[in-house]
């Protein structure tokens, strides 16, 4: 099902080929998941495309963001990915872009399998680098070549997912969302300067672990230190929390571990029921 200029359609919809979304990548994106008609955090999920549109320079409305997700979520699924889409809309040959953008948004919805939030993971280090350096690192910007190209090669190799460091060698992500390791006792997660997306869950994750007091903290390192800490885990929007089991060859007990059991337990409880 897809919801595009301003109401919900079952087919296929006309599309400006020269909509520089389609073009150059010029646009920004969010997934969130529905549960039997709500979508989970939809305040964060709306707030955080509406700023990354308008950061890009063709802002549009929250409230009609929310309708579109909305719309979606209403149409009946238990379980739905709910993706949005804007674009800055059309414009001249050239990467200069047009002086008044009309942008154009869109949203598909998708059934989730019950099983998949929660469900571990094992990742797959890339050779290929997450550019801390890029305006864009902190979007989710339609360019996503790099994580296309990683998760091809991980599940080549027999993994889930890739594993990215930044151009410093500092841990960045997985493929699809942020990584949090226990590290001498401590929570720790990538900062956002190390080419870090500012994930929903991520945030939630960073207000829930002192509710639960458990120590967490922002901070840089490195593979050798994640491949030496207690527990690995991967969150988005779709996962939830994703205990990782694997890091190439070396084995992690995520699942089990107590930092991992008391945030589980606790999304469980109030997102994830």
């Amino acid at each position: 099902m897809l919801w595009f200029d301003g109401a919900l359609r079952e087919g296929p919809v006309p599309f400006d080929l020269a909509d520089r979304g389609l073009t150059l990548g010029d646009g920004v994106f969010d997934t969130a998941l529905a549960r039997h008609g709500r979508i989970l955090f939809e305040d964060a999920h709306v707030a955080r495309l509406a700023a990354a549109a308008a950061r890009l320079g063709f802002p549009v409305p929250p409230e009609r963001i929310a309708m579109a997700m909305r719309a979606l979520a209403e149409e009946g699924l238990p379980l739905a990915a709910i993706r949005t889409t804007i674009t800055r809309g059309s414009g001249p040959r050239g990467l200069a872009p047009p002086a008044e953008p009309r942008p154009v948004l869109w949203a598909s919805s998708a059934p989730v399998g019950p099983g998949l939030a929660f469900s571990p993971l094992r990742l797959h280090p890339t050779a290929i680098r997450r550019n801390e350096t890029s305006p864009g690192a902190n979007l989710k910007t339609l360019g996503y070549l790099d994580a296309v190209l990683a998760a091809g090669e991980a599940r080549a190799a027999g993994f889930d997912e890739a594993l990215f460091l930044n151009t410093r060698g500092r841990v960045a992500c997985a493929g699809t969302g942020n990584l949090f390791a226990v590290i001498d006792g401590i929570l720790v997660t990538p900062p956002l300067a190390d080419g870090v997306l500012p994930g929903i869950l991520r945030a939630e994750i960073l207000l829930r672990a002192p509710r639960l007091g458990l120590p967490i903290a922002e901070r840089s390192f490195d593979l050798a230190a994640l491949l030496a800490a207690e527990a690995v885990f991967v969150t988005n929007s779709l996962r939830g929390l994703a205990p990782v089991t694997a890091i190439g060859a070396n084995a992690f007990a995520s699942p089990a571990h107590p930092v991992l059991s008391a945030l589980v337990a606790d999304l469980r409880r109030d997102a994830f029921p």
